[in-house]
């Protein structure tokens, strides 16, 4: 009776059987990771294997596994001040307003910021990736929309404080407007300080 929602998966899985004691409830568990791990992906690897056939590439591949690791296996880098100041789009105001002056003081904070939170070590690092995206690594495939940096302008944001704001929705950080390091780094170290547990159980 528990297998009914599950009868046409079951039996296109080839375990549709009666389930009279303990052992063949253990036998259809290892039939359904068989079929769903292995039997299901098989047809599609073994295309794949005869596409990299072309032109030899599985030979090569064979022979020299190591060379192809990084293209077929994601391994994380840790995240450095460069790589962070790299992933974020900073998104100016025109050249030549008071604007983009105030914004063009501000960007030289942010990457001493960042040097600052390498030096302080790779957690700092992935708290400022957390707060702006939500995320605490660079995914494999990148983010999606590509993380911004905005500037919190007085007038148009009279209503917020002189805290960062972020948007983990469109992976944006805005910035507050200080003309002071100092100042910039206590307010993005509050600002972190207190929500240290975003997005986390």
């Amino acid at each position: 009776m528990a297998t009914l929602p599950l009868q046409d998966y079951l039996a296109n899985a080839g375990c549709r059987r009666p389930l009279k004691t303990i052992d063949d409830v253990e036998q259809l568990v290892h039939d359904i990771l068989m079929f769903q791990v292995m039997h299901q992906v098989q047809t599609p690897f073994q295309r794949f294997l005869e596409g990299l056939k072309t032109l030899g590439i599985l030979e090569k591949i064979i022979n020299h596994p190591e060379s192809f690791r990084p293209l077929f296996c994601y391994q994380p880098h840790p995240l450095t001040a460069e790589a962070m100041d790299d992933l974020f789009k900073i998104c100016l105001s025109p050249q030549g307003s008071n604007k983009r002056i105030a914004e063009e003081v501000v960007v030289p904070f942010w990457r001493d910021y960042l040097q600052d939170a390498q030096d302080e070590g790779p957690a700092k690092l992935q708290e400022i990736l957390a707060f702006a995206t939500g995320a605490t690594a660079i995914p494999p495939i990148g983010f999606n929309p590509t993380p911004s940096i905005d500037f919190l302008h007085e007038n148009e944001h009279q209503d917020t404080s002189s805290l960062p704001i972020a948007n983990t929705c469109i992976n944006c950080l805005n910035l507050p407007l200080h003309t002071s390091y100092a100042v910039f780094k206590d307010k993005m170290d509050f600002a972190l300080g207190n929500t240290h547990w975003f997005g986390r159980a």
